[in-house]
């Protein structure tokens, strides 16, 4: 079987100025090598999966986080860069893609060589994810430029805290290569 791809979080909320979560300018900089990534692995017959946040309205993470990417709004949505790729959308509540959603069982089927993880936020869902996939005994690559977050040292922390204890492969994109 080909890699299977995991875009966490790709979305409006995240990577549109104005919205309250969006993640900074520079977090904008990994969406066209996501889209040259994501372009290479379906031309090598790789499976994309795109989880995506999609809050109820009372979602107890506002507790912690402002208001963001309520399930139905443009929030929610994949930005326009990626939007007309294909693949299956799961919609999630939590920081994992495995919580609470068919992934688990998609990738029992798909039966992936390696998982290949890009999005955002590095050290939130990007970092839980790539945890609950190395804690099913999957192989784990995450290409560090096409990762982003808030916080550029908790972006740091989490990639060397999936290198050093989670086991999974830093890499660079096909750009830097």
């Amino acid at each position: 079987m080909a890699n299977v791809v995991l875009a966490i979080d790709m979305l409006r909320g995240f990577l549109e100025e104005g919205n309250p979560l969006f993640c900074g300018a520079a977090s904008r900089s990994i969406i066209p090598k996501v889209q040259r990534l994501l372009a290479r692995e379906m031309s090598r017959g790789s499976p994309l999966c795109f989880i995506m946040d999609s809050h109820d309205p009372d979602d107890l993470e506002f507790r912690i986080f402002p208001r963001h990417c309520v399930a139905g709004t443009e929030e929610a949505e994949l930005v326009h860069e990626l939007a007309g790729f294909p693949g299956e959308r799961l919609r999630k509540k939590r920081y994992s893609g495995f919580f609470g959603t068919p992934l688990e069982q998609r990738l029992q089927v798909l039966q992936p060589d390696k998982l290949i993880v890009v999005g955002v936020c590095t050290d939130i869902c990007v970092l839980h994810t790539v945890a609950g996939a190395r804690n099913r005994d999957y192989t784990v690559e995450v290409p560090r430029d096409c990762v982003a977050s808030f916080d550029e040292r908790m972006h740091r922390f989490a990639l060397e805290h999936m290198d050093k204890v989670l086991g999974a492969k830093i890499t660079i994109s096909m750009e830097e290569k």
